[in-house]
């Protein structure tokens, strides 16, 4: 599975779960850490874990990958699951806009995700 695809998977099972304004980055290049971010907003504490348990549970068991780590705490209210060449980051509420990554990595394409893409690719 190439980083893309593991990135547009993990947009996916984020979209199932109800997380907003998905994106993802593309920063090769730009990173020695990893290829791709993906980014998404959770509105509380429990859906902020759904997001995380759904995007490690579905990636191992649809697509046998397994993430390296799971960092932050829920109080932290910014949860990054690290699938080595895509770095998820699922933040609650202001979190994403005090730390801005997306203007932090400015000089990285930026690749929308739309729910109908998700549907589309649930059906592939």
């Amino acid at each position: 599975m190439t980083g893309i695809e593991k990135a547009k998977w993990c947009a996916t099972y984020a979209d199932t779960k109800k997380a907003e304004d998905i994106v993802i980055l593309d920063v090769r290049g730009l990173s020695t850490i990893t290829d791709y971010f993906v980014i998404c907003t959770a509105h509380s504490s429990p859906q902020l874990r759904a997001v995380r348990d759904e995007i490690d549970v579905m990636m191992r068991r649809e697509h046998n990958v397994k993430s390296k780590a799971k960092d932050g705490s829920f109080e932290s209210t910014w949860i990054i699951i690290d699938f080595s060449d895509v770095l998820v980051h699922i933040f609650q509420g202001d979190q994403r806009d005090f730390y801005s990554l997306e203007n932090l990595w400015s000089d990285a394409p930026r690749i929308e995700f739309s729910p109908e893409e998700a549907l589309a690719m649930t059906r592939a």
